[in-house]
C-alpha cells in the first residue's frame, strides 16, 4: 500500500505505473485463487472445485482399563501387538476421494501403524468383519505404507480414490506389528458398532474367521471426503445422550444419525455432513470420560474441516456429579451458563453459529436424582437461560420433546432405556425430528 501511495504522488508516469501495478495485482490474485482450488492437498484433485470436509468423526479419549481390547490383545505393558483391527464407520456426506485420520492424542509412546487398508463392507453393513475384495485399497502416508504417530499427535493419510455415497459404511483395517508399547491407548469406547481383532496381518483378507468382536473404536478418529465446494458440516458437542447410549448396536440410530437421515431427505440440506463429537460421561467444566468440553473445543470442533454450525447438548453430567446441595448447584448452574457463553464466543470468532439444546430430565435415575430437588432446580435454571436469556443462535428444546407431560421432572416412560437418563431409539428419533432442517439451509459459506 505504501508503494502505491508513493507512486500516485509522482505525476502522470506514476499514475500509469499505479494502473499497471493494480492490473498485475488482480492477475496474481486470480492466479492464486485458481491455484488454491486446484491444489490436491485442499481440493481433492488438481483443477477440481472440491474441498476436504469431515464426513465422520469419533471423539478421541483415553481408553479406560475396562474398555481396553480383550485378551490376548492387551498385555501387561503393551496393547495390540501383532494385531489386525478391523472397524466400520458410517460416513455422512459422500465423495469420490477420502483420507483417514488416526489419533495418538492420549498415547504416552509413539504409535507405529504397520499397514492400513480400506474397503467397502459386505452388503454395505455396519459392524461386519467381511469386506468386498474388489474394493480393497492400500492406505499410504506421504507415499509410505507404514507410519508412526507421535505422542499426542494425529496423522492424516494420503488421498484415496474411492466412491462413497452419503450414508454408506466403510471398513478400515489396521495392522500393528509392534503394537503400542504402553497401555495409554487412544480410542472411543462408545462406538455402538462392532469391531474385530485378530492376531497376525490380515489387512488384505476378505474375511476374518475366528476374530474377536469388540464394540469399541480404537485409533481411528476421522474420515474426510473431497466434496463439492458447497458441502458443509454440523458438529455436535455432547455426552452419552449424543454418543447414543441406549441406541441399537450397528444400527446407527443415535439422534445425530437420525438427524443426518432427515437432512438427506431434503434437497436443500442433502450436502450437510453431521459430525458426532460426543462421549459418554463427558462434562463441560471438569474432566471426566475425556477432557472437558471447554478444553477439547479447539481439537474436536474448530480443527475439523467444513464445520459451519455447532449444536451444544451437554451439561447434565456436570449437574449430576456436583454435590446435591443448594449452594453447590446454584454455583454450578452459574458456571455452566458462563461456559456456554465461552463456547458461543469462541465459535462466533470463527463465524460458526451455535444452537443450544435444553437438558433432559433425570428424576428416577439412581445417581443423579436427589430427593431435595437441588439438581433439578439447577437444570431448570440452565434451561431457562437457554430458552430465554442465552446468546445461542437458535434453541433446540429437547426437554419438551421427551419429558413426561404428567411429571416434567422425568423422561416419558416409553422413551428411556430403563435408567431414566438415557433414551431408547424412539426417544433419539424424536430428538432428531425436533431439529428444524431450515437451520442448515441458505447460501452461507463454510467456516473452514
Amino acid at each position: 500500500m505504501s508503494l502505491l501511495r508513493r507512486t500516485v504522488r509522482s505525476g502522470p508516469l506514476g499514475l500509469l505505473l499505479t494502473v499497471g501495478l493494480l492490473a498485475l495485482t488482480v492477475l496474481l490474485a486470480s492466479s492464486v485463487v485458481a491455484s488454491a482450488e486446484g491444489d490436491p492437498a485442499t481440493a481433492g484433485r488438481p483443477g477440481d472445485a472440491h474441498r476436504w470436509v469431515h464426513s465422520w468423526t469419533a471423539m478421541p479419549q483415553l481408553t479406560e482399563p475396562h474398555n481396553m481390547p480383550p485378551p490376548p490383545f492387551t498385555g501387561d505393558d503393551s496393547v495390540l501387538v501383532d494385531t489386525t483391527l478391523r472397524q466400520t464407520a458410517r460416513v455422512t456426506t459422500g465423495g469420490d476421494r477420502l483420507r483417514l485420520r488416526f489419533s495418538n492424542a492420549f498415547g504416552d509412546t509413539p504409535l507405529p501403524l504397520t499397514a492400513v487398508t480400506v474397503a467397502l463392507p459386505v452388503d454395505g453393513r455396519a459392524g461386519v468383519p467381511a469386506i468386498r475384495p474388489e474394493t480393497l485399497l492400500p492406505v499410504t502416508f506421504n507415499g509410505r505404507t507404514s507410519v508412526t504417530v507421535p505422542v499426542g499427535a494425529q496423522i492424516v493419510s494420503d488421498p484415496l480414490d474411492l466412491e462413497l455415497a452419503a450414508g454408506s459404511n466403510i471398513t478400515v483395517t489396521t495392522y500393528l506389528a509392534q503394537g503400542q508399547p504402553s497401555l495409554a491407548l487412544t480410542g472411543h469406547p462408545g462406538s455402538r458398532t462392532t469391531s474385530y481383532l485378530l492376531k497376525g496381518d490380515h489387512t488384505t483378507a476378505a474375511e476374518l474367521p475366528g476374530a474377536t468382536p469388540a464394540t469399541r473404536w480404537y485409533l481411528l478418529s476421522g474420515i474426510e471426503v473431497a466434496a463439492p465446494a458447497g458441502t458443509v458440516a454440523v458438529a455436535v458437542l455432547g455426552d452419552s445422550l449424543s454418543d447414543g447410549r441406549g441406541s441399537t448396536i450397528n444400527g446407527n440410530d443415535r439422534w445425530p444419525d437420525r438427524l443426518f437421515d432427515r437432512l438427506q431427505e431434503q434437497p436443500d440440506t442433502g450436502a450437510v455432513a453431521v459430525l458426532n463429537q460426543a462421549a459418554g460421561g463427558n462434562r463441560i467444566l471438569l474432566d471426566g470420560l475425556g477432557p472437558n468440553a471447554l478444553a477439547r473445543f479447539d481439537r474436536d470442533i474448530l480443527a475439523h474441516t467444513g464445520v459451519a454450525w455447532l449444536i451444544v447438548f451437554e451439561g447434565i453430567n456436570d449437574i449430576g456429579n456436583a454435590p446435591a446441595t443448594a449452594a453447590a448447584q446454584q454455583a454450578l448452574a452459574a458456571e455452566l451458563i458462563a461456559a456456554y457463553e465461552q463456547i458461543i464466543i469462541r465459535a462466533h470468532a470463527h463465524d460458526i453459529p451455535v444452537y443450544g439444546a435444553t437438558l433432559l430430565p433425570f428424576a428416577g435415575h439412581a445417581l443423579y436424582d436427589d430427593p431435595a430437588g437441588h439438581r433439578e432446580a439447577a437444570r431448570q435454571r440452565v434451561n431457562s437461560w437457554i430458552r430465554t436469556g442465552g446468546d445461542f443462535d437458535a434453541v433446540l428444546d429437547f426437554d419438551r420433546v421427551v419429558r413426561d407431560p404428567d411429571d416434567p421432572t422425568r423422561l416419558h416412560p416409553a422413551l428411556h432405556d430403563g435408567d431414566w437418563l438415557h433414551l431408547n431409539p424412539d426417544g433419539y428419533r424424536l430428538l432428531a425430528e425436533a431439529v428444524p432442517a431450515d437451520l442448515f439451509t441458505g447460501s452461507r459459506a463454510p467456516a473452514r
